[in-house]
C-alpha cells in the first residue's frame, strides 16, 4: 500500500521524456495539496530512478517486464492499472503527450474509472476541480472529477519542469501481467531526422503566407541556422506546398515551447496560436500592426520581413565575431 501520488514516467529506451519532468513537477504540487508523497512509476527501466529523484519522486516503483522489448500502450496501461490496485495511490498523473494520454486511457478503462486529459490546473477538494484544454486548445473547460482514484494528465508545456532533489527509495513491483495483452508494440524504427527538432528546438523561426513563396524561406533558414534553431510554418504555407506538414506549428501540427519564437508574416489564427503560445518569448515581424500574432507577441517589429531577416542575421553574425 502506498497512498502516495503516482506519476507515470514516459521514457524511450532509457531516455526520460522531457514531458515526464513536467509531470513530476505537477505531481509534486498535487502531492503537497493532498498532504502525501510524490512517487514515480517506471515500467521496465530502473535506470531512470535517479532522474526521478532529481525531480522530487520520494519513491520509485519499478515494474519489470522481461518480455517487453519496446513501447506497448496496452502493456503499459495494464501495468499502470495493476500498480494502482497494488499501491492504492491518492491519484495518478502523466503528461498529456500522445503516449501519456494513451497509457492512462487504457489504464482507466481496465480500472473502470474516469480519466480527465490535458489539464492546465487541478485543485484538490472533495471533488477535484480542474481546468482542461478542449478542442485542440481553442477553449478551456472547468470540470469536476469524483473518483476513488483520480486519473489525470497535465497538458504538455502547461508547467515548466523544475528540479527538487530528494533521497529516493526504489521499490520493485512484481506484477502479474498477461502476455496476451501484447497486441501492439513498436518493432522497428526509421530515423528520419536527427539533432534538434521542431518540438524541442530552443529557437523557432516561423513563416506564414507573408513569406510569399517557397524560395522566401531561405532567409528564415539562414537565421535559424545562426541561432541554432529550426524553421516552422503556418498551415497556409503547407497548404500552398511551400513546406512539408512536419514543419507546421499549430493545432493540427506541432506544439512548440522554445525560448524564442520568431513569427514572420504570420497572421496568428487561433489554430496557429494554440501551437505557439507555450513559447517563452515571441517576436512577431509583420507589416500589419493589427495582426493577431502581433497583438499577442511580447515583441513586434512592423516592417517587411524580407528586409528585417537579413538585417537580423547580419547583426547576429557581427556580434558573434
Amino acid at each position: 500500500m502506498s497512498g502516495g501520488f503516482l506519476v507515470v514516467i514516459e521514457h524511450d529506451r532509457g531516455t526520460m521524456a522531457d514531458a515526464s519532468r513536467e509531470a513530476l513537477t505537477f505531481g509534486r504540487s498535487l502531492a503537497t495539496q493532498l498532504g502525501t508523497t510524490c512517487e514515480a512509476l517506471l515500467i521496465v527501466d530502473e535506470s531512470l530512478a535517479d532522474e526521478c529523484a532529481r525531480y522530487g519522486a520520494e519513491t520509485v516503483h519499478v515494474v519489470p517486464v522481461d518480455w517487453l522489448t519496446d513501447y506497448s500502450p496496452e502493456v503499459c496501461g495494464d501495468a499502470i492499472a495493476a500498480a494502482a490496485q497494488e499501491l492504492s495511490p491518492a491519484g495518478i498523473v502523466a503528461c498529456g503527450t500522445d503516449r501519456g494520454n494513451e497509457m492512462l486511457a487504457h489504464a482507466a478503462a481496465v480500472l473502470d474509472l474516469p480519466f480527465v486529459a490535458n489539464c492546465l490546473d487541478v485543485k484538490v477538494a472533495d471533488d477535484w476541480e480542474m481546468t482542461r484544454v478542449q478542442w485542440g486548445g481553442s477553449l478551456n473547460e472547468d470540470a469536476a472529477l469524483t473518483s476513488p482514484t483520480p486519473i489525470v494528465s497535465i497538458a504538455h508545456h502547461a508547467v515548466e519542469a523544475a528540479e527538487a532533489p530528494v533521497a529516493t527509495n526504489v521499490s520493485t513491483l512484481n506484477l502479474e501481467l498477461d502476455q496476451s495483452g501484447l497486441r501492439t508494440q513498436i518493432t522497428d524504427r526509421d530515423v528520419v531526422e536527427g539533432g534538434v527538432t521542431l518540438a524541442t528546438a530552443p529557437v523557432v523561426v516561423g513563416g506564414g503566407r507573408g513569406v510569399g513563396s517557397q524560395e522566401g524561406f531561405a532567409a528564415l533558414e539562414e537565421l535559424a541556422k545562426e541561432l541554432g534553431g529550426v524553421v516552422g510554418c503556418s498551415r497556409a504555407v503547407t497548404n500552398n506546398g511551400w513546406r512539408p506538414h512536419s514543419d507546421q506549428v499549430g493545432q493540427t501540427g506541432t506544439r512548440i515551447a522554445p525560448q524564442l519564437y520568431i513569427a514572420c508574416g504570420i497572421s496568428g489564427a487561433i489554430q496557429h496560436w494554440v501551437g505557439a503560445k507555450a513559447a517563452k518569448n515571441i517576436l512577431a515581424i509583420n507589416t500589419d500592426a493589427s495582426a493577431n500574432m502581433v497583438t499577442k507577441a511580447g515583441y513586434s517589429v512592423i516592417a517587411d520581413l524580407h528586409e528585417m531577416l537579413p538585417a537580423i542575421t547580419e547583426e547576429v553574425r557581427r556580434r558573434r565575431s
